[in-house]
């Protein structure tokens, strides 16, 4: 097995007490002293700080980066403001999804955030489809911070008031302790929040001049994903991956008009044809929330079927776990698409007994972005 990569707050986290696993080719901490629910409900009434260092960093560079990267992501890059930032995704010939990213429009670039475990792939497949015409660039030498939780603003304005200016999905300069830091307001909670872009040097201090605020705890991977899915927001490789396609992931809500069927830049990106069509007739599997009865939690992998006895699995869990704002075990899964409406019930097969969840709305817990 190669050696864990490790970020530049690494240290820190082994001062603050931090467990350390592998994740993504990367030692990170899965919790702090503090432990994993108390974190998540940390971050919802107050303030987390996340390392999110491992993410890839990229500047999209050149005339027509915004085009450019429309042949590949089927969003509207070119009629997106600067300092404004979009959900988006890299999709595949048979309209699978390759990765799922953030992307903003600088003015002279389009600075482009994907998951750890795809950067390298991602970087490659722009590069390969993309230069000359424009350059792809990689950024190695700045870490990244996420500060999240309704305390967030005042935390970050207290260092620079014009983070208290931004909006959801803003993304901006600012200078926190005299270190230039390019900021979105954004993240991966559901909660109001920053994503903060810093020098390598700098992302100790900067961590260490957060954490110093009594609303600020440093939060791990484990409330990260508890978070993230009573937001009903999408873990990429579990939720998503190569094989599900925009239309299978409830995610064609990213698709804006002018990229649809009828859009003034319809298509041009891998797989649009076979996505256009799924949008149109509806697709055979499709992702939803899933509310188990009771206490147990049913993790990524359980079999769903449609009947307390018998019959074939029409799905699986892509994502299982105990909610602690929600009170009880939360799930999403991919199911066959006559089982998806809201109120049906469906069984999970633990330790071969069929348990019931009721497909539900997402998310679980409503977000809290500023508008």
């Amino acid at each position: 097995m190669s050696e864990l990569l490790e970020t530049p707050l690494h240290d820190l986290h082994v001062r603050l007490g931090a467990k350390m696993v592998p994740f993504a080719g990367y030692s990170m901490p899965v919790q702090y002293p503090l432990g994993v629910m108390k974190e998540h409900v940390h971050t919802r009434e107050k303030a987390g700080l996340f390392d999110v260092s491992h993410m890839g960093q990229v500047k999209v560079t050149g005339d027509g980066a915004a085009v450019a990267l429309e042949r590949l992501i089927p969003v509207d890059i070119e009629g997106l403001g600067v300092d404004r930032q979009r959900y988006g995704m890299f999709t595949n010939d048979k309209g699978g999804i390759m990765d799922d990213l953030m992307l903003a429009n600088r003015g002279d670039h389009i600075f482009v955030v994907v998951n750890a475990a795809c950067k390298d792939a991602d970087i490659a497949h722009m590069k390969a489809h993309l230069e000359p015409e424009v350059t792809v660039n990689p950024i190695t030498d700045r870490a990244l911070l996420a500060l999240q939780g309704p305390a967030s603003e005042a935390v970050l304005s207290a260092l620079d008031p014009k983070a208290a200016t931004m909006r959801f999905m803003d993304v901006t300069t600012l200078t926190l302790l005299g270190f230039e830091c390019w900021v979105s307001r954004s993240g991966y909670t559901g909660e109001d929040g920053y994503e903060i872009s810093v020098a390598n040097e700098n992302a100790e201090a900067l961590a260490l001049a957060l954490l110093d605020h009594d609303d600020v705890e440093a939060i791990g991977l484990g409330a990260r994903d508890s978070l993230r899915l009573e937001g009903g927001l999408c873990l990429y490789g579990h939720d998503i991956d190569t094989t599900t396609s925009p239309a299978e992931g409830a995610l064609t809500w990213a698709i804006q008009k002018v990229r649809r069927t009828d859009g003034a830049r319809a298509g041009g990106y891998p797989g649009a044809d076979i996505i256009f069509a799924q949008m149109a007739q509806g697709v055979a599997r499709k992702r939803v929330g899933l509310l188990p009865e009771g206490r147990a939690p049913m993790r990524e992998g359980v079999a769903l079927f449609a009947t307390l006895e018998g019959g074939d699995p029409i799905g699986a869990i892509t994502s299982g776990g105990f909610g602690p704002t929600v009170g009880g075990p939360v799930a999403m899964g991919m199911i066959a698409a006559e089982h998806t409406t809201l109120g049906t019930t469906v069984y999970g097969e633990l330790r071969g007994k069929r348990l019931p969840l009721t497909v539900t709305e997402l998310p679980f817990t409503p977000a809290n972005f500023k508008r």
